[in-house]
Protein backbone atom coordinates (compact mmCIF):
# COMPACT_ATOMS: atom_id res chain seq x y z
CA UNK A 1 0.00 0.00 0.00
CA UNK A 2 2.97 2.53 0.68
CA UNK A 3 4.45 1.38 -2.14
CA UNK A 4 1.72 2.08 -4.67
CA UNK A 5 1.46 5.52 -3.15
CA UNK A 6 4.27 7.34 -4.93
CA UNK A 7 3.22 5.65 -8.17
CA UNK A 8 -0.42 6.71 -8.04
CA UNK A 9 0.59 10.54 -7.01
CA UNK A 10 3.56 10.57 -10.19
CA UNK A 11 0.48 9.86 -12.75
CA UNK A 12 -1.63 11.91 -10.98
CA UNK A 13 1.13 14.85 -11.52
CA UNK A 14 1.64 13.84 -15.47
CA UNK A 15 -2.62 13.70 -16.40
CA UNK A 16 -2.40 17.10 -14.30
CA UNK A 17 0.62 18.42 -16.70
CA UNK A 18 -1.02 17.20 -19.80
CA UNK A 19 -3.92 18.95 -19.00
CA UNK A 20 -2.50 22.38 -18.44
CA UNK A 21 -0.11 21.97 -21.71
CA UNK A 22 -3.35 21.84 -23.42
CA UNK A 23 -5.10 24.40 -21.49
CA UNK A 24 -2.16 27.03 -22.45
CA UNK A 25 -2.09 25.52 -26.14
CA UNK A 26 -5.65 26.34 -26.67
CA UNK A 27 -5.50 29.80 -25.24
CA UNK A 28 -2.46 31.06 -27.57
CA UNK A 29 -4.18 29.61 -30.35
CA UNK A 30 -7.50 31.57 -29.49
CA UNK A 31 -5.43 34.83 -28.85
CA UNK A 32 -3.47 34.53 -32.52
CA UNK A 33 -7.12 33.96 -34.10
CA UNK A 34 -8.12 37.06 -32.49
CA UNK A 35 -5.52 38.81 -33.41
CA UNK A 36 -5.44 38.02 -37.32
CA UNK A 37 -9.35 38.69 -36.97
CA UNK A 38 -8.69 42.47 -35.82
CA UNK A 39 -6.26 42.74 -38.62
CA UNK A 40 -8.42 41.79 -41.10
CA UNK A 41 -11.61 43.84 -39.74
CA UNK A 42 -9.40 47.09 -39.45
CA UNK A 43 -7.55 46.11 -42.95
CA UNK A 44 -11.18 45.93 -44.92
CA UNK A 45 -12.21 49.05 -42.83
CA UNK A 46 -9.65 51.17 -43.99
CA UNK A 47 -9.68 50.03 -47.20
CA UNK A 48 -13.75 51.10 -47.03
CA UNK A 49 -13.08 54.25 -45.61
CA UNK A 50 -11.03 55.19 -48.30
CA UNK A 51 -13.02 54.40 -51.01
CA UNK A 52 -15.80 56.28 -49.81
CA UNK A 53 -13.74 59.39 -49.23
CA UNK A 54 -12.50 59.17 -52.78
CA UNK A 55 -16.15 58.34 -54.21
CA UNK A 56 -17.59 61.70 -52.53
CA UNK A 57 -14.65 64.14 -52.83
CA UNK A 58 -16.35 66.67 -55.39
CA UNK A 59 -14.40 67.56 -58.25
CA UNK A 60 -13.52 70.58 -58.97
CA UNK A 61 -15.39 72.89 -61.75
CA UNK A 62 -13.17 74.31 -64.65
CA UNK A 63 -13.80 78.09 -65.77
CA UNK A 64 -12.40 80.96 -67.82
CA UNK A 65 -10.44 83.53 -66.12
CA UNK A 66 -9.91 86.93 -67.67
CA UNK A 67 -7.56 86.35 -70.19
CA UNK A 68 -9.35 83.23 -71.46
CA UNK A 69 -7.25 80.31 -70.05
CA UNK A 70 -8.35 77.39 -68.17
CA UNK A 71 -8.44 77.55 -64.42
CA UNK A 72 -9.92 75.87 -61.12
CA UNK A 73 -12.83 78.11 -60.22
CA UNK A 74 -11.88 77.57 -56.25
CA UNK A 75 -9.06 80.32 -56.10
CA UNK A 76 -7.16 78.17 -53.42
CA UNK A 77 -6.23 75.97 -55.75
CA UNK A 78 -3.57 77.30 -57.85
CA UNK A 79 -1.69 75.62 -60.67
CA UNK A 80 1.78 76.15 -62.66
CA UNK A 81 2.06 75.37 -66.26
CA UNK A 82 5.31 76.08 -68.05
CA UNK A 83 2.47 76.60 -71.37
CA UNK A 84 0.92 79.38 -69.95
CA UNK A 85 3.43 82.95 -69.41
CA UNK A 86 2.13 85.55 -68.08
CA UNK A 87 3.37 89.24 -70.27
CA UNK A 88 6.17 89.67 -67.92
CA UNK A 89 7.10 86.41 -68.18
CA UNK A 90 7.08 86.45 -71.84
CA UNK A 91 9.52 89.54 -71.55
CA UNK A 92 12.32 87.41 -69.34
CA UNK A 93 12.27 84.88 -71.62
CA UNK A 94 12.92 87.13 -74.41
CA UNK A 95 16.04 88.98 -72.77
CA UNK A 96 17.54 85.80 -71.74
CA UNK A 97 16.63 84.60 -74.86
CA UNK A 98 18.42 87.58 -76.42
CA UNK A 99 21.21 87.34 -74.36
CA UNK A 100 22.07 84.10 -74.69
CA UNK A 101 22.29 84.56 -78.41
CA UNK A 102 24.46 87.82 -78.18
CA UNK A 103 26.91 85.72 -75.93
CA UNK A 104 26.88 82.28 -77.88
CA UNK A 105 27.73 84.66 -81.10
CA UNK A 106 30.25 87.16 -79.51
CA UNK A 107 33.96 87.39 -80.13
CA UNK A 108 34.72 90.60 -79.79
CA UNK A 109 33.78 93.82 -77.03
CA UNK A 110 32.79 95.35 -80.53
CA UNK A 111 29.52 92.86 -80.67
CA UNK A 112 27.67 94.65 -78.17
CA UNK A 113 25.03 97.11 -78.30
CA UNK A 114 24.29 98.62 -74.31
CA UNK A 115 22.08 101.13 -73.79
CA UNK A 116 22.90 104.74 -73.54
CA UNK A 117 21.38 107.17 -70.79
CA UNK A 118 17.96 107.70 -73.22
CA UNK A 119 17.50 103.81 -73.73
CA UNK A 120 19.06 103.75 -77.52
CA UNK A 121 21.35 101.41 -78.62
CA UNK A 122 25.00 102.27 -78.52
CA UNK A 123 26.64 100.28 -80.85
CA UNK A 124 30.76 99.59 -79.86
CA UNK A 125 31.48 99.42 -83.15
CA UNK A 126 32.42 103.32 -83.09
CA UNK A 127 34.90 102.21 -80.71
CA UNK A 128 36.54 100.06 -83.20
CA UNK A 129 40.20 100.26 -82.54
CA UNK A 130 40.32 102.35 -79.82
CA UNK A 131 41.34 101.40 -76.33
CA UNK A 132 38.47 101.51 -73.55
CA UNK A 133 37.78 101.24 -69.86
CA UNK A 134 34.66 99.84 -68.49
CA UNK A 135 33.37 100.84 -65.26
CA UNK A 136 30.32 99.90 -62.82
CA UNK A 137 29.67 103.03 -61.28
CA UNK A 138 27.44 104.44 -58.19
CA UNK A 139 26.40 107.79 -56.86
CA UNK A 140 26.00 107.15 -53.21
CA UNK A 141 29.17 104.64 -52.36
CA UNK A 142 32.44 104.91 -50.51
CA UNK A 143 34.19 104.38 -54.03
CA UNK A 144 32.39 107.48 -55.62
CA UNK A 145 34.61 110.16 -55.78
CA UNK A 146 36.71 107.40 -57.50
CA UNK A 147 35.26 109.72 -60.60
CA UNK A 148 37.31 112.68 -59.89
CA UNK A 149 39.97 109.90 -60.52
CA UNK A 150 38.86 108.43 -63.74
CA UNK A 151 38.17 112.15 -65.07
CA UNK A 152 41.51 112.64 -63.84
CA UNK A 153 43.02 110.08 -65.93
CA UNK A 154 41.00 110.07 -69.30
CA UNK A 155 41.92 114.67 -69.44
CA UNK A 156 45.58 113.56 -68.89
CA UNK A 157 45.61 110.50 -71.36
CA UNK A 158 43.64 112.16 -73.86
CA UNK A 159 45.32 115.44 -73.44
CA UNK A 160 49.40 114.50 -73.16
CA UNK A 161 49.68 110.74 -75.08
CA UNK A 162 50.30 110.65 -78.67
CA UNK A 163 47.79 108.54 -79.17
CA UNK A 164 45.56 109.88 -76.72
CA UNK A 165 42.32 110.54 -78.56
CA UNK A 166 41.84 106.37 -79.07
CA UNK A 167 41.08 106.23 -75.13
CA UNK A 168 37.70 105.79 -74.11
CA UNK A 169 35.76 105.84 -70.48
CA UNK A 170 32.52 104.18 -70.09
CA UNK A 171 30.75 104.47 -67.22
CA UNK A 172 27.64 102.04 -66.60
CA UNK A 173 25.63 102.77 -63.44
CA UNK A 174 24.51 99.97 -61.04
CA UNK A 175 21.76 99.73 -58.33
CA UNK A 176 23.02 96.25 -57.31
CA UNK A 177 25.48 96.88 -54.81
CA UNK A 178 23.23 97.82 -51.65
CA UNK A 179 21.19 100.26 -53.78
CA UNK A 180 23.34 103.06 -53.93
CA UNK A 181 22.29 104.09 -57.32
CA UNK A 182 18.87 104.22 -57.24
CA UNK A 183 18.36 107.25 -59.44
CA UNK A 184 17.06 107.69 -63.06
CA UNK A 185 19.22 108.13 -65.89
CA UNK A 186 19.07 111.72 -65.93
CA UNK A 187 19.60 112.10 -61.95
CA UNK A 188 23.23 110.27 -62.35
CA UNK A 189 23.81 112.33 -65.60
CA UNK A 190 23.53 115.41 -63.50
CA UNK A 191 25.40 113.98 -60.60
CA UNK A 192 27.85 113.25 -62.53
CA UNK A 193 28.75 116.43 -63.87
CA UNK A 194 27.68 118.75 -61.58
CA UNK A 195 29.47 117.14 -58.78
CA UNK A 196 32.94 115.57 -60.30
CA UNK A 197 32.84 117.21 -64.23
CA UNK A 198 32.51 113.77 -65.79
CA UNK A 199 33.25 114.45 -69.65
CA UNK A 200 33.45 110.72 -70.39
CA UNK A 201 29.93 108.66 -71.48
CA UNK A 202 28.13 107.83 -68.76
CA UNK A 203 25.62 105.13 -70.31
CA UNK A 204 22.71 103.59 -69.54
CA UNK A 205 21.70 101.72 -65.51
CA UNK A 206 22.41 97.99 -66.02
CA UNK A 207 22.53 95.11 -63.89
CA UNK A 208 26.23 93.46 -63.89
CA UNK A 209 25.23 90.16 -62.35
CA UNK A 210 22.13 87.75 -61.78
CA UNK A 211 19.63 87.22 -64.76
CA UNK A 212 19.13 90.15 -66.01
CA UNK A 213 22.80 91.31 -66.25
CA UNK A 214 23.29 93.16 -69.15
CA UNK A 215 25.15 91.15 -71.84
CA UNK A 216 28.11 92.55 -72.26
CA UNK A 217 29.14 92.40 -68.22
CA UNK A 218 28.37 88.49 -68.86
CA UNK A 219 31.07 88.44 -71.70
CA UNK A 220 33.43 90.76 -69.58
CA UNK A 221 33.74 88.37 -66.79
CA UNK A 222 33.72 85.90 -68.75
CA UNK A 223 36.63 86.52 -70.54
CA UNK A 224 38.38 88.37 -67.56
CA UNK A 225 37.63 86.16 -64.20
CA UNK A 226 38.56 87.75 -60.94
CA UNK A 227 40.51 86.25 -58.18
CA UNK A 228 40.29 82.25 -57.78
CA UNK A 229 38.29 82.30 -60.80
CA UNK A 230 35.60 83.81 -59.88
CA UNK A 231 33.65 85.71 -62.69
CA UNK A 232 31.04 87.70 -60.39
CA UNK A 233 31.63 91.46 -60.21
CA UNK A 234 32.02 92.04 -56.43
CA UNK A 235 30.62 95.90 -55.96
CA UNK A 236 30.86 98.65 -57.37
CA UNK A 237 33.74 100.53 -59.53
CA UNK A 238 35.28 97.42 -60.72
CA UNK A 239 37.18 98.24 -63.95
CA UNK A 240 37.98 96.33 -67.23
CA UNK A 241 40.48 97.29 -69.98
CA UNK A 242 39.53 96.18 -73.75
CA UNK A 243 42.47 96.44 -76.14
CA UNK A 244 42.52 97.77 -79.96
CA UNK A 245 41.36 94.12 -81.30
CA UNK A 246 38.43 93.95 -79.10
CA UNK A 247 39.50 91.82 -76.37
CA UNK A 248 40.01 92.88 -72.16
CA UNK A 249 43.47 93.18 -71.82
CA UNK A 250 43.32 93.26 -67.52
CA UNK A 251 40.65 93.67 -64.92
CA UNK A 252 40.89 95.48 -61.09
CA UNK A 253 38.79 95.54 -58.14
CA UNK A 254 37.16 98.09 -56.62
CA UNK A 255 39.96 99.56 -54.38
CA UNK A 256 42.03 99.72 -57.49
CA UNK A 257 42.37 103.82 -58.30
CA UNK A 258 42.14 104.80 -61.67
CA UNK A 259 45.27 107.23 -61.97
CA UNK A 260 47.18 104.01 -61.42
CA UNK A 261 45.87 102.08 -64.38
CA UNK A 262 47.65 104.68 -66.86
CA UNK A 263 50.61 103.13 -67.13
CA UNK A 264 48.46 100.08 -68.80
CA UNK A 265 46.00 102.40 -70.80
CA UNK A 266 49.14 103.77 -72.47
CA UNK A 267 50.56 99.86 -72.91
CA UNK A 268 47.35 99.48 -75.00
CA UNK A 269 47.50 102.58 -76.45
CA UNK A 270 51.37 102.04 -78.09
CA UNK A 271 50.37 98.99 -79.67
Amino acid sequence: MSKSRPSQLFKSQSVLSTHRHRHCSSAIASSANYLRARRAATTTSSSASTTTATATTPRRHLTKNNNGLIAPASSAFKTSSPSILQPHQHLSRTFHSSTRSTMASATSFYDFKPLDKRGQPYPLTSLKNKVVLIVNTASKCGFTPQFEGLESLYKSVTSTHPRGSDFVILGFPCNQFGGQDPGSNDEIQSFCQVNYGVTFPVLGKVDVNGDKADPLFEWLKKEMPGLMGLKRVKWNFEKFLVGRDGQVKGRWASTTKPESLKEAVEAELAK
